[in-house]
Formats: C-alpha cells, structure tokens, sequence
C-alpha cells in the first residue's frame, strides 16, 4: 500500500493533540524528566493516579545518561537496588553496600518502565510559571523549549494539575518561580530556597530522602532539587537517593490524591 505524507502528518497531529486534550487536569504534574521524576511517575502511575511528567529537553534522563564523568556506569546504594531490579534493570555487586548499573541500561528503562505503567510524558515543553489560587500552586503554564531558546515573545498555555513536583534537579526551576512569584514563604529554615551546598556524598543521600516533601502548598520537591531547595549538598554520581526520593513523593503524594 502506497504511503501518504498527508496522512503521516495527520496522525501525527491528531494523536498528540488527543494526548494534549486528555491531559490538561490531572492529578499530579511532574517537572523535570530525571530518575526521580520518573520514578515518582512511574509509582503514581501504577495507583491508577493521572500524572503526567513534562521535560524542557529533547531527551528524557536528566543526568543518568553520562554516569560519572561520561563513564556510562553509576553506583546505586543497596537500599534502593530493589527500585531498579523493580524496573528491571541488572544491577551488580561492587563491594559491600555498593551496587553499579549501566547507565543507558538504567535510564532508559526507568523511562520505558514510567510510559508503560501509564504516565504520560510531554518532552521539549518548559515550565515558565505556575497557576494560584489563594496562595496555593493549582497549575502550570507552559511553553516550548524552542519558543524560550529564541527569545521569542509567544504567550504560554495552562494546565491544572492537584499538585505539583519540582524534579527540577540543581535548577529548582518551578521553586524559583513560587519564590519569586507567588506571595507566601517556602517551608524552609529561612522561608527562601536554601541553594545547593558543595560535594558530600553520604550526607547528601540521606538528606534527599528527608528533604522530599512538600515545600509551598501543593508543590513538593524530589531529587536534587530537594536538596537544592532545603540547602543539602550534591551526591555526584550516585542514585539511590534519587531513585528512593521519586518513591517516597509518590507515596505521599498517592494519599493526598484519595
């Protein structure tokens, strides 16, 4: 059968906009398409909870892809192993405590995983502010990444959304925009985003687990950007704080939702 280019575009056009009608109220709005976003995707998905995960970039994966240094390998604490085995990623003993995985095996299966299980996932948009009401985030607004990269002057769109994840990593970017924005403090020690301290591996890990939480009412943080957010250092290369912080927001996000 002879294949059209009009009909190619068609389908195109109509599927996307299809998936963009059918998600414009959800349940939870995930920002930043990382290994906690996804994570956290992933376990609201399964719930039966209506999320979606929306990344500037083209590819989705955050900083998973390149391992340390370009050496497509990270290292993953056995505490959160079983996340990945989950998933269905090999994971291998190092030494005691200390587990490695591919880090293309990794990432992209954590995406197909997260897709699969039903969250939807919008690449190339970024979030360039949030919707309020009564000083709670209700929403974000959105745009295209290439509409920001050009500098162009194009006016976004609204989405609504019960709550909002900042999985934003280093960036904080939806935090940064409440703290500019929207009237009210934060829920941090000096009520302002605390900003992300230098390298400390063991401590950072531990405290991604105890930052991820709700930061202003209806935003919570996970990942690095929880740290960032309530002044925790960077871990560097290892991802079982990611991984069990995109698990911990799901669950409490899971008993908000009901």
């Amino acid at each position: 059968m002879e294949l059209n280019e009009i009909t190619i575009t068609k389908a195109i056009i109509d599927r996307y906009f299809e998936k963009l009608r059918n998600h414009l109220d959800m349940d939870v709005a995930i920002v930043g398409g990382g290994p906690s976003g996804l994570v956290a995707g992933y376990y609201l998905a399964r719930a039966g909870k209506k999320v979606v995960l929306y990344e500037r970039k083209l590819s989705v994966g955050g900083g998973m892809w390149g391992g340390g240094m370009m050496f497509n390998e990270i290292v993953v604490q056995e505490s959160a192993v079983g996340i990945l085995e989950e998933f269905g990623v090999r994971c291998r003993k190092y030494e005691q405590n200390y587990y490695t995985a591919d880090s293309v095996e990794a990432i992209s299966t954590l995406i197909s995983g997260a897709v699969k299980a039903g969250m939807t996932l919008f690449n190339c948009v970024s979030v360039e502010d949030v919707v309020m009401r009564s000083e709670q985030v209700t929403g974000l607004v959105l745009n295209w990444s290439a509409v920001q990269l050009a500098g162009l002057h194009v006016d976004p769109l609204a989405v609504k959304s019960k709550f909002v994840v900042d999985a934003t990593g280093h960036d904080t970017e939806v935090v940064q925009v409440v703290q500019k924005k929207v009237p009210g403090k934060l829920n941090t020690p000096s009520g302002r985003l605390e900003g992300e301290k230098s390298m400390w591996s063991e401590k950072a890990e531990t405290l991604t687990l105890e930052n991820t939480r709700e930061v202003f009412p209806g935003l919570y943080v996970a990942g690095m950007a929880a740290n960032a957010t309530f002044g925790g250092p960077r871990m560097g290369p290892i991802f079982g704080g990611m991984l069990l912080s995109g698990q911990k927001v799901a669950r409490q996000l899971i008993e908000k939702c009901e």
